[in-house]
């Protein structure tokens, strides 16, 4: 639920888990057929989401994968594959979610974006999917070299376009990055799919 506060007029939305799915499992599990044991160790051990942050932080791919061959040369095959089929680990948008960035922007609503992401990977996927390029303004981590639940982050992307923190809603699927956006004035809610946010938006008088 969004808390009780003015009415927002500006809707700022995370990506991944948001507007896309993101999942290295959708890879993967074609990497370790039938052993999803295997996979799941692999992805706890090497290729893990504290070194994946490390690219959404602006470490290139290059030197992401270098990193970990070197520790695991025998897994060199596999490393490599996070980065070069890494649009394997993204099946599609999330149900229902662009339809609603779509609406708002076609009600003139400004809407903005803040999310942990690669720039490389982040333009890779703005080619796939064409409402990531709707946005009045995008502050992407691995260009600022800053991460969620960084309040820094937050308090670039309201700088940079002059936005009023009370009159922006935030959307995440992280509770975490929720909470920081609130810590910086913003009204935020947790995504949970795609039904509850038009409820959500409807009920701040945005839709």
């Amino acid at each position: 639920m969004m808390p009780a506060n003015r009415s927002p007029r500006i809707a700022v939305f995370d990506i991944g888990g948001v507007l896309i799915e993101w999942d290295p499992r959708h890879l993967y599990r074609k990497l370790f057929p039938g052993d999803e044991a295997a996979m799941e160790r692999f992805l706890a051990g090497v290729c893990t989401p504290e070194w994946n942050l490390e690219q959404d932080r602006g470490r290139s791919w290059d030197e992401a994968v270098a990193v970990l061959t070197e520790r695991f040369p025998d897994l060199a095959e596999l490393i490599a594959a996070y980065h070069l089929r890494w649009e394997e680990m993204v099946p599609g948008p999330v149900e229902g979610t662009a339809d609603l960035l779509r609406t708002l922007k076609s009600r003139g609503r400004p809407v903005y974006a803040i999310t942990n992401f690669s720039a490389a990977k982040l333009a890779l996927a703005r080619r796939r999917f064409d409402f990531l390029n709707l946005f009045d303004g995008v502050v992407v981590s691995g260009e600022e070299r800053l991460v969620k639940p960084d309040p820094a982050i937050y308090r670039r992307l309201l700088d940079r376009y002059a936005l009023d923190a009370a009159e922006t809603l935030f959307i995440d699927d992280v509770e975490r990055n929720v909470e920081a956006a609130r810590g910086v004035g913003m009204q935020a809610i947790r995504f949970t799919g795609a039904d509850a946010l038009r409820r959500d938006l409807e009920q701040a008088g945005m839709l």
